[in-house]
């Protein structure tokens, strides 16, 4: 055997600390020579060799811990830290193995073996958890000694906990199987000899390059496109809030494939070999070298501080590599959210790298068309100065493109027109000259016109602001937009960034006009068919969030920046008066509909008094449900389009006819007049009796089917009973569950704690008492997952509840158990406001509780409001992530509403307390 006298690994590179406090050679050398001259049985040498090899390993790994934490951006001399200590381990496996367990005085030619650190391990970048992946080669069919030695080896590194990934191969194993297998090619791809014969490892090296890896760069290179875009599909986009710093878009795998393709088909030995090839410029070059950087750093806090190998940045950990990091809050933002958009700003100069050297390789690899099929299939005509490469649009000439700065954003334009992408020189070209992107320019009347025809001309704005934005060109036109990229809101709420999160609204505004959304989004729908300001409903959008991340109110500082920008992309005074008046109150509509009573009068009222006008009403309904849509995936229901619905309808027929339409006299009177004529088969007494017993708040504040079910309830109910209908809503996305029983204080807090202990939300809650002391309770209900409860789950729901009910379970002990808040999500902070509002209803008091969610909280409120002779008419629930707002429409105990100030300050303080107690409890 060979390289084994003295020890002699050395460090690949800077390290991030001195060599012996990451491993001590002398001290194992002095440690192996002393254990030899004891005599040890081999069982009590490998023994007495892996304890000390475990103490080195402990205090290399606290070393390079340490020095990370000092320096917590020095990635690179990080990973080959993590290298070298993994090499001085192997290497004293094989040492031991070879030298003292199975010695070979006279080893034969067969009896050779050299061993191989091969994937990121034989790149030399290794995070503190990462796989060691070995490869034990042998120049022929593996002998019984190299078996032996390699049991052994494998048996000291288990025992030290390593991670190890390994094969026994011969060269010709290695050809054949890497001819069959990409991930295993990819894997010899980046191969290097770690100790025992370096001949052989040599030999590897030749044989590899000429028989395998020589005259196969297209299909490696096909191979490992489609295991990107596998991998993008499973990851999720860049743009996801919890991403995957290995594996997700724009992580270091997209790194390491650009690095793959560019040693298997130029032979490059590292990144800074592609600038001479031309590959990358120098400014790319950077890039590339700062994302890897970061990435990796990222990589390697997050595997210190859960310690094991840890990929999805998850929200928790966010916070916790962010403080490593040593990232402070600044003005208006957390740490963290400061941290994740240098995180998103990294991974899309990934993307962009990665594009433009994966499609330069694609396209100088790629088969030549059939003959006949360039003959027959027409191409695409594009405009002087343009032409087409590979199916993709690319630059004629790049002095006379920057001649005229408007062809920076006609290039786009072209892009849309003939539906193709743009080609990576261009993208190159367009990413390096973005300064001439000026104010002459922009105030240009050309380049208003190309927007806005990006945006509202060829039907999918979408595709030119994502290449525009992922670019630059976006923040370049409208510098305003440039705080926003990459910027990521820390809750559980949104699921892009908020750039990401603008473009998909945008997408879903596209998809609306395109009629793809008829049968989902009928208003909405029908409000583009009929007509609106398209431009002035682009803008609009394309602003909505464009304040956020200042300590100001968003919508007041877009509001003002929308003032500036709008007349810059050529909008009219009137034009840019409504987009203002939409940014500024783009929330109204979501809010007035999640989270005050629709059904109060009140509540309509009031919003078509903001609104003013039908026009304005139309553009403001399809904004709100585009920006509830691009929230992400799941964040528009049934339970929302009923409500954005309801207050729409109500509120433009109110504009229509006259505010003095709104009043309860009226749906009262229209109320009862339904439910005669559906009861019409009653006996008349029966239904007099039925409509007599109500208070007028019942008929003005329930739809008719839920009239009629408490009506079959409550005939012939008997003292004492209780009666319980569970039925889906589907038309809401949820469960109607409705309640009767004798009225007594607390009712409405017991009904809530019954539900949450059966693991329900409660999206909406109606409470009213009738003439003959009787309850009538309306909750509806939704799932962990935001849907109704399937109806298997319906009887045992039902059991619990009227256990809970009777007192044979106490909610507020059941609770202990239960209400814990999942760790990831415990990084969420969220302030407490608790507000009164004795104008936005005519007869109740409106306490709005703005809060951090948690299970059981409804109870611990509605718990708290009955113990002060709070009287609860209704409360209606707005869940946005971990933020929930609790909205009760209340009474004193005489029926009146509560104007005084000591009153209010009393109940906030009783309501804050319980909202402590239950965070305390949860995070027990």
């Amino acid at each position: 055997m060979t390289d084994l006298k003295p020890l002699g690994v050395e460090p690949n590179g800077d390290l991030i600390c001195a060599a012996d406090k990451i491993f001590d050679q002398r001290a194992f050398d002095a440690v192996l020579e002393d254990l030899s001259r004891q005599g040890h049985d081999d069982a009590a040498l490998r023994a007495a060799v892996v304890d000390h090899l475990r103490k080195a390993q402990s205090d290399g790994r606290a070393a390079l811990a340490e020095a990370f934490a000092a320096a917590p951006f020095a990635s690179r001399p990080m990973t080959r830290g993590y290298t070298y200590l993994t090499d001085c381990l192997v290497t004293s496996a094989l040492k031991v193995a070879t030298g003292h367990l199975h010695v070979k005085s006279s080893p034969t030619s067969g009896e050779r073996l050299s061993v191989i650190a091969v994937g990121g391990y034989g790149r030399g970048e290794m995070a503190p958890f990462s796989d060691v992946d070995l490869l034990f080669l042998t120049p022929y069919k593996i002998t019984a000694w190299a078996e032996s030695v390699i049991e052994s080896m494998l048996y000291m590194l288990w025992d030290l906990k390593l991670k190890v990934g390994h094969s026994s191969r011969t060269i010709r194993d290695c050809i054949r199987l890497g001819t069959e297998d990409f991930t295993i090619r990819t894997a010899l791809l980046e191969h290097r000899h770690v100790a025992g014969d370096r001949a052989l490892a040599q030999d590897l090296k030749k044989r590899l390059q000429d028989e395998l890896f020589a005259n196969t760069g297209r299909e490696f290179i096909e191979a490992k496109l489609e295991e990107r875009d596998q991998r993008h599909m499973k990851q999720g986009q860049r743009y996801m809030v919890e991403p995957n710093v290995k594996e997700g878009k724009g992580g270091l795998r997209d790194l390491q494939s650009l690095y793959w393709i560019a040693k298997y088909i130029h032979g490059v030995q590292k990144a800074a070999d592609l600038v001479p090839l031309g590959v990358f410029t120098a400014d790319e070059y950077r890039e590339f070298v700062a994302a890897e950087d970061f990435l990796w750093a990222v990589r390697g806090h997050l595997h210190l501080l859960t310690n094991r190998a840890t990929e999805q940045l998850t929200f928790d950990m966010q916070v916790q590599v962010a403080q490593a990091m040593g990232y402070t809050d600044t003005r208006g933002r957390r740490a963290v959210e400061v941290f994740m958009q240098d995180f998103f700003l990294h991974a899309t100069a990934v993307g962009d790298l990665t594009r433009i050297f994966l499609t330069k390789m694609e396209a100088a690899h790629v088969k030549a068309e059939p003959l006949l099929e360039r003959m027959f299939r027409r191409r695409p005509r594009v405009r002087a100065g343009f032409e087409v490469v590979n199916n993709r649009i690319g630059i004629l000439d790049n002095q006379a493109f920057l001649s005229d700065k408007l062809n920076l954003l006609r290039i786009f334009e072209e892009a849309l027109r003939t539906g193709m992408l743009i080609h990576p020189d261009a993208m190159r070209l367009i990413k390096s000259n973005l300064h001439r992107i000026d104010d002459d320019m922009r105030n240009t009347p050309e380049a208003r016109r190309i927007f806005l025809d990006l945006l509202l001309k060829h039907g999918n704005p979408e595709r030119a602001l994502r290449r525009m934005n992922e670019l630059g060109v976006l923040a370049a036109f409208i510098p305003e937009f440039e705080p926003i990229v990459a910027m990521m809101q820390f809750n559980m709420y949104h699921s892009y960034t908020v750039d990401e999160h603008i473009i998909q609204c945008i997408t879903h505004l596209a998809e609306i006009e395109k009629g793809e959304q008829e049968e989902e989004l009928p208003i909405a729908s029908s409000i583009l068919k009929r007509g609106v300001d398209r431009k002035v409903l682009y803008v609009a959008l394309l602003l909505h969030d464009i304040g956020k991340g200042r300590p100001e109110d968003h919508s007041i500082l877009g509001a003002q920046i929308a003032r500036k920008v709008a007349p810059r992309l050529g909008l009219s005074k009137a034009d840019t008066d409504t987009v203002e008046w939409l940014v500024r109150y783009h929330l109204l509509m979501s809010d007035m509909a999640q989270k005050r009573d629709i059904a109060d009068p009140r509540t309509v009222r009031d919003f078509a008094k903001a609104v003013q006008t039908v026009k304005r009403l139309d553009l403001l309904c399809v904004l709100t449900v585009c920006d509830i849509r691009g929230v992400g995936p799941n964040t528009w229901n049934n339970w929302k389009a009923v409500l954005i619905r309801g207050l729409y309808r109500q509120t433009k027929r109110a504009l229509e006819t006259g505010l003095e339409d709104l009043n309860r006299e009226n749906r009262g009177a229209e109320a009862k007049r339904t439910l005669r004529e559906a009861l019409k088969d009653w006996p008349r007494k029966d239904l007099q009796t039925e409509i007599a017993r109500h208070y007028d708040p019942y008929w003005q504040g329930l739809h008719v089917t839920a009239h009629l079910t408490f009506a079959e309830m409550l005939r012939d109910i008997q003292p004492g009973e209780i009666r319980i209908d569970l039925h889906p809503d589907e038309d809401r996305d949820a469960t109607r569950a409705c309640f009767v029983m004798d009225d007594h204080p607390g009712i409405f807090a017991r009904l809530a704690g019954a539900l949450a202990l059966v693991g329900a939300n409660v999206v909406d809650a109606r409470s009213y008492t009738t003439k003959d002391g009787l309850v009538t309770d309306a909750f509806w209900i939704q799932d962990a997952d935001g849907a109704p409860f399937e109806a298997s789950r319906l009887p045992r729901m039902r059991q619990m509840i009227e256990k809970t009910l009777r007192g044979e379970v106490v909610a507020r002990e059941a609770f202990k158990s239960r209400d814990k808040i999942k760790k990831r999500e415990r990084a969420f902070k969220v302030p407490t406001h608790i507000t009164f509002d004795n104008e936005g209803s005519e007869i109740y008091t409106i306490i709005e509780v703005d809060t951090r969610d948690r299970p059981g909280l409804l109870y611990d409120l509605a718990r708290t409001l009955a113990a002060n002779n709070v009287y609860i008419a209704n409360a209606v629930i707005a869940t946005f992530g971990e933020q929930v707002v609790d909205t009760f429409y209340v009474k004193d105990m005489f029926g009146l509403k509560y104007h005084t100030e000591a009153k209010q300050r009393l109940l906030e303080k009783r309501l804050r307390e319980a909202i402590t107690a239950g965070v305390e409890r949860a995070d027990d």
